[in-house]
């Protein structure tokens, strides 16, 4: 299918439908900038960053400025034993010493990973999504989700970075800083958010073909709002309410879906692919990819290489419309 046919596939629902489904929009994620700081860890990588770029400028202007003086030819003998002690030597001991004493103070301040007294979340890398694991402590159950997070405002959550396949690093600007995923090892951080909102993060280290597209959000709520959400993750994936959803989740077990994808109440336990029991609570689908909706659900199903070329999902572009047109409603009726 081409990307004519899957802009097509988008718009079949109608402008309506897609307004409504993309009512959230309010929730859009705050910029990828380690500029707009939105917890404690962050805010001090940004104090170091502004340091180092207006350290850098004054070198900058205080370079320039020796070579405009130089060019003038004040006709005064040059001196290299005194320029290349001053300015090669002495200069950028003092200068690089009272940094690294600035950066050391400053990053011994940084929150030390620890599983105490925090809620502790697996996430696990992959070509090219996240998959996020959370453990419900009354039903000893595993929440599983895939490219986001939800975290409670104000709390500290601790998270367990590892990788099922080659080197990722977890990025998250906004509420902390790099960490690398190595195969075999478990890295741990600890993230708070100081207010409510939308984080976008990005893995950090060259993976493949769509290094570019892995993408997860961080959904930071108030304590209350997350506890309502966990209780719904718990739950096994609602049952469909009316025939057109119940062709959809046929046709998800018809087409084989459940061979790589798990929903809990519905299929067995599939690890190859994101789990899908909510996944139409989620703000977005392929690894942030597109927004999600019924639209962009149905053009992912028809033509996922044409969108995310080497994915490991293959394209689906021999089912008919109408049931495709129930699939994505079933999923995206999962939440």
């Amino acid at each position: 299918m081409s990307r004519e046919q899957t802009g097509r596939v988008f718009c079949l629902f109608g402008p309506g439908m897609i307004a409504a489904a993309t009512g959230g929009c309010a929730r859009l994620p705050s910029l990828q900038s380690v500029l707009h700081p939105a917890g404690p860890d962050a805010a001090i990588i940004t104090q170091i960053a502004w340091l180092l770029f207006g350290g850098g400028a004054l070198i900058f202007i205080g370079v320039m400025a020796l070579l405009a003086f130089s060019l003038r030819g004040s006709g005064r003998p040059v001196r290299p034993l005194l320029w290349i002690a001053g300015g090669g030597v002495a200069f950028p001991v003092l200068v690089l010493s009272a940094l690294l004493a600035f950066s050391t103070w400053r990053s011994a301040q940084l929150t030390r990973p620890s599983s105490q007294h925090a809620l502790i979340v697996s996430v696990t890398a992959k070509m090219w999504w996240w998959e996020v694991r959370y453990h419900d402590p009354a039903s000893g159950r595993e929440i599983v989700l895939a490219n986001e997070l939800h975290i409670p405002v104000g709390r500290p959550v601790y998270l367990g970075l590892t990788t099922s396949d080659v080197i990722h690093s977890f990025w998250l600007p906004s509420l902390a800083g790099k960490v690398d995923m190595v195969p075999g090892r478990v890295n741990g951080l600890t993230i708070r958010a100081a207010e409510p909102g939308v984080y976008r993060g990005q893995c950090a280290e060259y993976c493949g073909e769509q290094h570019a597209r892995m993408a997860f959000h961080v959904v930071a709520e108030p304590q209350e709002v997350f506890d309502d959400w966990f209780a719904r993750q718990v739950r096994p994936a609602a049952a469909p309410t009316d025939a057109f959803l119940e062709r959809g989740r046929q046709a998800f077990l018809e087409q084989r879906c459940n061979a790589c994808h798990t929903i809990r109440g519905v299929t067995g336990d599939s690890r190859l692919g994101p789990d899908l029991t909510h996944v139409g609570s989620r703000l977005y689908i392929g690894a942030g990819t597109l927004r999600n909706h019924r639209g962009t659900l149905a053009g992912w199903i028809a033509d996922t290489q044409g969108i995310k070329p080497g994915a490991r999902m293959p394209a689906f572009d021999n089912m008919d419309g109408e049931t495709l047109r129930a699939l994505a409603a079933y999923l995206e009726h999962l939440k």
